[in-house]
């Protein structure tokens, strides 16, 4: 059972991680200039957007090596629930013909949270670095 969880939690790192690193990486590639702007003309700090970039394409990153990843977990959280409180809330779950809706951060931030909770071991950097060896890893036997 154990294994099935882990493997459950991998895919949804994995997928969660690539979808915010393709979405930071569009954000500099697109223009984080003009990503700034934006914030500004919504109320926001232009420099934010360069946080929020950052934070999505290296959190993304670390998320899919599975380094970091209950702390990038609960930025990329936060990320969505600004996300959704500041711009998609307004425009409703599925959107209004101009602007996607919040399904997708929902999603997102759901994806998020859970592997804030519970993290993610399998095929994780963090695992081969700050694993501590068990019984078993060390030969012993228990009976």
């Amino acid at each position: 059972m154990k294994n099935k969880f882990e493997v459950s939690t991998l895919i949804l790192r994995v997928i969660l991680g690539v979808s915010f690193f393709i979405h930071g990486l569009v954000k500099f590639q697109g223009g984080i200039e003009n990503i700034a702007g934006w914030f500004e003309s919504i109320g926001l700090p232009g420099a934010l957007a360069y946080v929020v970039a950052f934070v999505e394409m290296v959190g993304g990153l670390a998320v899919v090596i599975g380094l970091g990843t209950r702390i990038v977990s609960v930025l990329l959280s936060l990320v969505m629930i600004g996300a959704i409180i500041k711009v998609k809330l307004a425009v409703g779950f599925l959107g209004n013909g101009q602007m996607a809706g919040y399904e997708l951060d929902l999603a997102f931030l759901a994806m998020a949270v859970v592997i804030a909770i519970n993290g993610s071991n399998i095929f994780a950097l963090d695992h081969l670095i700050f694993n501590k060896p068990t019984n078993r890893n060390k030969g012993n036997t228990v009976a």
